[in-house]
Parts: C-alpha cells; sequence; structure tokens
C-alpha cells in the first residue's frame, strides 16, 4: 500500500514527496494532522534502513515536526515508529502526531512496569549491548 502511494498509484494527501521520503495524511488520525513518512524505497523496518538514509530520512522527520508544530498551532508532537510488533503495514513508516497541552492522548506507551532490583536492570541492560551491532 505505502509503495503505491509512493508511485502514485494510490491516492493520499501527501504533504512532503522529496528524494529522502514521502510523507501523507494518516487515513486513520490519532489527531488531525498525524503525517506517516515512509522512504521511497521498500524496507520493512528500522533495521532495514541505511546508514547512509538515516540523515536525510530522519532530517525529513524533524522538518515535518516543526511544519506540523507550526502549520496547526500544535504544541508538539509525537514521533513513534513500529517495528514487526503492532506494526500495521510492513513498510518502515515514522508516525508525526500533533499534540496540544491536554488533548487526552494518555497510555500510549501503555502499563508501565519495574526492575525487580538493579542486579535485574543491569542484567537487561548488559543482554543488549552484547547484541548490538557494530558502529557503521
Amino acid at each position: 500500500m505505502f509503495c503505491g502511494i509512493v508511485a502514485g498509484r494510490v491516492p493520499a494527501f501527501r504533504v512532503v514527496d522529496e528524494p529522502d521520503g514521502v510523507a501523507f495524511l494518516d487515513t486513520r488520525p490519532v489527531f488531525k494532522g498525524h503525517l506517516l513518512v515512509v522512504p521511497r524505497s521498500h524496507l520493512v523496518t528500522l533495521a532495514d534502513l541505511p546508514v547512509e538514509a538515516l540523515t536525510g530520512y530522519f532530517g525529513l522527520v524533524r522538518r515535518l515536526t516543526v511544519g506540523v508544530e507550526a502549520g496547526l498551532g500544535a504544541g508538539g508532537t509525537f514521533v513513534a515508529i513500529n517495528t514487526k510488533v503492532s506494526q500495521s503495514v510492513p513498510h518502515l513508516h515514522t508516525h508525526v502526531v500533533p499534540r496540544t497541552k491536554g488533548d487526552g492522548l494518555r497510555g500510549f506507551f501503555w502499563p508501565r512496569t519495574r526492575y525487580v532490583d538493579d542486579a535485574e536492570a543491569a542484567s537487561h541492560a548488559d543482554r543488549i549491548r552484547a547484541a548490538l551491532p557494530g558502529r557503521a
């Protein structure tokens, strides 16, 4: 579906169409002005985005947060990427959602939990650190 939007075969309310990506209105927005930003090439997850594309893609996302705030008079934005779990479309996409104080958006990160103790927290940090790929 997103590839069709990028190619112009699927209609969308485009905000930006640039080499670094395409941004368009979400058809089921959290709030009006909720954008989806996608890279031009088909990539499924953030891990698939080439290192050399990071600056351009996230530069575009950053510009869009400024545009959403200024253009809609939003107090801020919420920026999110789902990868695999809760990823409704298997194409990398970044949500840029306009926010205003008191807009009612709560629980976006759902229930919170706690570590049993510092040792458990340190164990999780160690496991993640050990699994990190090398720097590009």
